[in-house]
């Protein structure tokens, strides 16, 4: 199983997908593999998500997770679907507990200082800063980061492929989340892969 430190530096763009029909799922898949980003956050938003994931999972190169994880149940139906990550948007208790007895690694969503505080203290210190853009910026991320020195984030909420590099060019970024790669969850090959390109070249993964 493959740890977080691996995942968040496989590319510097982690695509946040939508996904509305399983028959999508390869497709879409095959395209950002194709264009240099191997991992692929598929949001348990739609009915479709756990049987996305499993198509996903056939892809050669893929590294398959789940977003969007609220709670225990949710994290575990992500794992038996085959998930090698999982993402919340923050982080309680319960989910934290459930994560720490699984060897599959949770990424869970934090907003403020209080809220890397008690990740830090269930255990985690790879964090989802979320929402990035209204929640700060980058100039909150930088004043978490000189105070959560052992802490390394990956931004998501608001991050364009034009403004993708100012977050990568902070130490404590490994990479970001992006939901330009498959908007509304269009299945478009070509483009994608065109997408998945430009933002792989975004920098070298660290």
């Amino acid at each position: 199983m493959r740890d977080l430190d691996t995942i968040m530096t496989a590319a510097p763009v982690i695509p946040v997908l939508v996904i509305e029909r399983v028959e999508d799922a390869v497709p879409i898949a095959e395209a950002l593999v194709a264009g240099g980003l191997p991992v692929l956050e598929v949001t348990l938003r739609t009915p479709a998500a756990l049987d996305v994931i499993r198509a996903m999972k056939t892809v050669a190169g893929a590294i398959v997770g789940a977003g969007t994880a609220l709670n225990p149940a949710q994290f575990e139906a992500a794992v038996e679907a085959g998930s090698e990550f999982v993402v919340s948007p923050g982080l309680t208790d319960a989910l934290g507990k459930t994560a720490a007895g699984s060897n599959v690694p949770l990424l869970p969503g934090v907003s403020s200082a209080g809220d890397i505080m008690r990740a830090l203290d269930l255990g985690f210190t790879r964090l989802k800063f979320f929402p990035a853009v209204t929640s700060g910026g980058i100039a909150a991320l930088k004043s978490f980061s000189s105070v959560f020195g052992q802490v390394r984030f990956c931004p998501t909420g608001g991050i364009t492929l034009e403004t993708a590099p100012d977050w990568l060019a902070l130490p404590a970024v490994a990479c970001v989340g992006g939901t330009w790669l498959v908007p509304n969850g269009g299945a478009d090959p070509a483009a994608i892969t065109d997408r998945a390109r430009q933002a792989a070249a975004l920098g070298p993964s660290r």
